[in-house]
């Protein structure tokens, strides 16, 4: 009886058993609920765990909660489901972002659309911006086209209304790299102008270690790179690295960075030297690190390249090093 109700979950939340062992997935949909400060506490956690370690054991890991989730919500009295609802807005939203991570993109707009379902059954319209603006963020490295991505931005800014705020600036941001993207450098310069001036979130999220404020300083290194400013994207860069959190430099998000150094290189006329760069910067990620984030941001380096140079000896040894070095495909959540 109590294998079927999990295996019930496991088709609810859109899981086949072959994607998890099932005894690390039933199992503990048996447990007695937590409060929500432990939900709370799990939201911080996971974050944490997709930022230091694999994305596939953190995937993992946040699965076995999801459906120890599913099963709360299905008990829960009213004084704590909207809560419950917001934690299940957040922590799908999570899985999301791992499964961009691993490169599986359809289960990756599954989980952004069942986050965006969650946040607006909860009324808490930071929370539904918040997840609009991640979506949309994540889109640019595969999953979307660049249009789309646009096309998400524009939608959740409606959402946010006319007045400034910090979302419509986070929004901004995503719109300078997408534009970036479009080779349409001045329109994605101005667009960066609204992140950077704003700051940090006006009211914290339910995760309150989600924004970091090297994330403007990403979107500078990105946008100025593209555009071949190498004076403002090497002090965007610079000042990024010295942060205590990627002072290793091992970290995907240091090499993303680094790689932009790349683009930028190229963008100036150095196609033997960029490319090298960025070989050597992938080549450097571990294994078990490196993301669909990075292997994409690879990818903008190699389209930075004039087609005319791209059978160059070494754009040739680049995209070899940008297939070898792009993570294996991880078993899928199926969706």
């Amino acid at each position: 009886m109590k294998r079927r109700a999990a295996l019930r979950l496991l088709s609810t939340l859109g899981v086949t058993a072959g994607a998890t062992p099932l005894r690390r997935i039933a199992y503990p949909t048996l447990a007695a609920p937590r409060d929500l400060g432990d939900w709370h506490l799990a939201c911080v956690d996971h974050l944490h765990a997709a930022r230091t370690g694999p994305a596939s054991k953190a995937r993992e890991d946040l699965t076995t909660d999801l459906f120890v989730l599913a099963q709360q919500l299905t008990t829960a009295k009213d004084g704590e489901f909207t809560e419950l609802q917001r934690v299940e807005a957040a922590l799908t939203m999570l899985q999301s972002n791992l499964s961009e991570r691993l490169g599986d993109h359809a289960a990756t707009i599954h989980w952004y659309r069942t986050a965006r379902a969650a946040a607006d059954r909860s009324g808490d319209l930071d929370l539904r911006l918040l997840i609009r603006s991640e979506e949309a963020a994540g889109g640019l490295y595969g999953q979307r086209d660049v249009g789309t991505v646009l096309s998400l931005v524009r939608k959740a800014e409606h959402l946010a209304g006319d007045a400034p705020s910090f979302w419509k600036a986070h929004l901004a941001g995503t719109r300078a790299k997408a534009l970036s993207l479009l080779g349409q450098h001045d329109q994605a310069l101005e667009a960066l102008r609204v992140n950077v001036e704003y700051g940090g979130p006006d009211t914290p999220p339910i995760i309150p270690t989600l924004w970091t404020g090297d994330q403007p300083l990403f979107a500078q290194s990105w946008v100025y790179a593209g555009a071949g400013d190498e004076n403002h994207g090497d002090q965007a860069r610079e000042a990024l690295l010295s942060l205590p959190r990627h002072r290793d430099r091992d970290t995907p998000y240091a090499a993303n960075v680094r790689l932009h150094e790349a683009m930028c290189t190229i963008r100036k006329g150095g196609v033997d030297q960029g490319v090298a760069q960025a070989a050597h910067v992938l080549d450097a990620v571990p294994a078990d690190r490196m993301t669909q984030f990075t292997t994409a941001t690879g990818t903008f380096v190699l389209n930075t390249v004039p087609p005319e140079q791209r059978r160059r000896p070494a754009v040739l040894e680049f995209r070899e090093v940008l297939a070898r070095t792009a993570p294996a495909p991880a078993l899928p959540v199926s969706v």
